[in-house]
């Protein structure tokens, strides 16, 4: 059977087939629930302070390349919620996350900041507030972690900064599960939230209130890179989603289309595609990245 080119990457599949030719012999347990929360947005989005979630890294200077077209970079990781002010603009990376380096170089980072726009539609009315912080979660394979430490973190700041809805974004196949696990202890605390994301299975599979789904490649959750009607369009129908949904798991799909090589989903993360060379370097940056979370995570704890 010919495969669908419109169907969405199944990243479940594709990384747990990834893994094992990594060398990993138990594949990953994503996290899943049987129950959603779900809160109704208590007030117009026109008269809301919403706030942006993200999965993206501060700049860090000594940390190694972190631009545009950057390789993977574990240094760049962050380990514990940030928040910080939208005014300047702060300067957020993603070298340190599974993007697709293949067809997306981050080099716009309005791909996976919607700050840009989300402050033009507050500009005509369409939002009441952009919060005047954004919120860093990061990205952890250890879901323990997630729920018991940055998840009841963010929503400590979230409530003191009284914000009334969240969009939240993230960039990496683990980046949709931890940011799902954070929507999850959000809408549990009463707060709203809408996705914004590339990983339509991987957020599915977790369980949220709302997702608004792109079918581009990871790294391009806010729309095409270097196309401002195209962020535009993905933000406002993620506000009508957070406006509109009445249930939990409710999926939207966004109408526009990567306009990229048209056989893009077939690179990412596909092991048949890597030399033993490529592999065998993967690995070994792996075990760094892991080695260096379990580091941070011991000493958060300790």
């Amino acid at each position: 059977m010919a495969e669908d080119k419109d169907a969405p990457i199944a990243y479940l599949q594709r990384t747990r087939e990834y893994y094992l030719g990594l060398g990993y012999d138990n594949p990953y347990e994503w996290a899943y629930f049987d129950n959603v929360p779900f809160t109704k947005l208590s007030k117009p989005i026109s008269r809301a302070r919403i706030a942006i979630i993200v999965t993206a890294a501060p700049f860090q200077p000594d940390k190694g390349d972190q631009g545009p077209g950057a390789p993977y970079n574990g240094a760049a990781k962050f380990f514990s919620v940030y928040q910080l002010p939208i005014q300047p603009e702060p300067d957020l990376r993603i070298s340190h996350i599974a993007i697709d380096r293949a067809h997306t170089s981050a080099k716009d980072s309005r791909t996976y900041l919607p700050l840009a726009a989300m402050q033009r539609a507050h500009k005509i009315g369409e939002i009441g507030e952009v919060a005047s912080n954004l919120y860093g979660f990061p990205t952890n394979r250890s879901q323990r972690t997630n729920i018991e430490i940055d998840a009841p973190e963010l929503v400590r700041r979230l409530q003191h900064d009284e914000i009334d809805a969240i969009i939240a974004v993230p960039n990496c196949p683990i980046c949709h599960q931890s940011v799902s696990i954070a929507a999850r202890a959000a809408e549990e605390a009463g707060i709203p939230t809408v996705i914004m994301g590339c990983a339509r299975d991987i957020v599915e599979h977790v369980g949220v209130s709302r997702f608004y789904f792109s079918d581009f490649p990871l790294g391009n959750s806010c729309g095409r890179p270097d196309d401002t009607p195209s962020q535009d369009e993905t933000l406002a129908g993620a506000l009508n989603l957070l406006a509109k949904a009445e249930k939990p798991r409710t999926t939207w799909q966004s109408p526009l289309r990567w306009q990229g090589p048209a056989n893009w989903k077939e690179d990412y993360s596909n092991i048949n595609k890597l030399s033993q060379d490529e592999i065998a370097r993967r690995r070994a940056d792996f075990d760094k990245a892991k080695i260096a979370a379990k580091n941070s995570s011991d000493k958060s704890s300790g």
